[in-house]
């Protein structure tokens, strides 16, 4: 039996802000919806330190803006700065919850570093997690993904936290209605084309047969510890038989072959999105293809990666056409890993290497293949070339794939 009173529910946030690393400035997402005002309510209450509040409008719906003016008024009320974002993004094309998702983080870390948050709060709940598990289960989903939303992330070099993972949504409702908040009911949360509201109306109807999200839950938390014994058994196989030349990861083909085949699929999904830095891995259909491929010996390309293999080696590489225009400053990490070092100034650019590598007359030189250079980071004067570090040209450059740590630490942190 579950306690939820308001005091319950103020010592959530304080389990996961209160302790010897309590976050100086925190920023929360509000959508309006019933999990996100509780939320920012709850840490009203809790305050402790100052917050910051924002609203992400898609621009998808008309009623978007009046919704992030209801918030702001909310807000101004509780006497908390609030902002409300813009994205502008989505072309019609491709999957709209996803890339909603993806350029939420991206919108809500920018202006948290700007308003000096140490952290982002998000809103979601024991519901989520329920809705999330159905969802990876419907995908053959692996461990990992089944044990889960984490309670704290990383997005675009930003934190983000979760503290109500262990709340329902009806107690939150309860909370809002105990104080007479009035949240809004986004109309999107009853339309069957999204996967998301599939999965909610499926747990509704689960709660019957006894699979709550509470039972869910207590068996996601098994599914993590497993998980971390996973992560520590590929850690310890990462330092044996892997080697990170350049920015790329290499593996002894042999040595990979002898793994059992869940390690190799962990150890393939993890490597991928070390070297692309994306935050989840690919879909299992797309992996059986890629580990199909490697059987063979073939290369391939996954995850804005290639998979390079030879009778001897893996070698997993960043697939040139996935950052030919990815462009930075010289002072900032490129690709978000590569660090620069150098004669640093504001006409610098940072860009991928790509056809310009026949200009550099010795990368044969450096034993990396072309594949590999292509993709490499390059410092550029207009449409100069200054410098291509990895391929040999250094003209007082260096180049260090640094920012993930090194795939052993990587497999740790996930």
């Amino acid at each position: 039996m579950y306690v939820t009173s308001p005091a319950w529910l103020v010592d959530r946030i304080d389990g996961a802000f209160g302790g010897h690393e309590k976050p100086e400035k925190i920023g929360v997402a509000v959508s309006g919806g019933s999990d996100s005002l509780a939320l920012l309510h709850l840490l009203h209450t809790w305050g402790q330190v100052p917050i910051v509040a924002a609203t992400v409008d898609h621009g998808l719906r008309p009623e978007a803006p009046e919704e992030a003016a209801q918030v702001a008024e909310i807000c101004s009320k509780l006497g908390i700065p609030h902002t409300t974002l813009q994205w502008q993004g989505w072309t019609g094309k491709g999957n709209l919850q996803d890339q909603a998702r993806q350029n939420r983080y991206s919108l809500l870390a920018k202006w948290a570093k700007t308003e000096g948050c140490d952290t982002v709060c998000l809103g979601h709940t024991m519901d989520d997690q329920a809705e999330t598990f159905l969802m990876r289960l419907s995908r053959a989903s692996g461990v990992d993904a089944l044990a889960g939303m984490e309670s704290r992330i990383w997005r675009h070099d930003q934190r983000f936290d979760r503290p109500l993972l262990r709340v329902r949504r009806e107690h939150l409702q309860d909370y809002l209605g105990s104080l007479g908040v009035q949240w809004i009911d986004d109309p999107s949360n009853d339309d069957d084309r999204f996967d998301r509201i599939k999965a909610r109306k499926a747990v509704a109807q689960l709660e019957d047969l006894g699979i709550t999200p509470e039972n869910i839950t207590h068996s996601m938390i098994h599914l993590s510890l497993a998980g971390i014994e996973l992560r520590e058994r590929a850690h310890e196989i990462a330092q044996k038989i892997c080697k990170e030349p350049s920015g790329d990861v290499v593996f002894g083909l042999t040595a990979f072959r002898l793994l059992n085949p869940e390690m190799q699929h962990r150890l393939l999904s993890q490597v991928l999105m070390f070297v692309s830095g994306e935050p989840y891995p690919p879909r299992r259909e797309a992996m059986n293809i890629a580990e199909a491929a490697l059987t063979t010996e073939k290369n391939h390309t996954l995850h804005g990666c290639c998979i390079l293999v030879s009778k001897m080696t893996v070698r997993i590489t960043r697939e040139y056409k996935a950052v030919e225009r990815v462009h930075s400053t010289s002072d900032q990490l490129w690709d978000g890993r590569w660090k620069l070092d150098g004669p640093h100034n504001d006409q610098l650019q940072v860009r991928a290497l790509g056809d310009a590598l026949k200009d550099v007359p010795n990368w044969r030189d450096t034993g990396m293949p072309r594949t590999s250079l292509l993709a490499t980071p390059s410092i550029w004067s207009g449409n100069d070339l200054i410098s291509a570090p990895i391929a040999g040209y250094s003209n007082g450059w260096t180049a260090s794939a640094t920012g993930r740590g090194t795939f052993a630490q990587f497999l740790l942190s996930r």
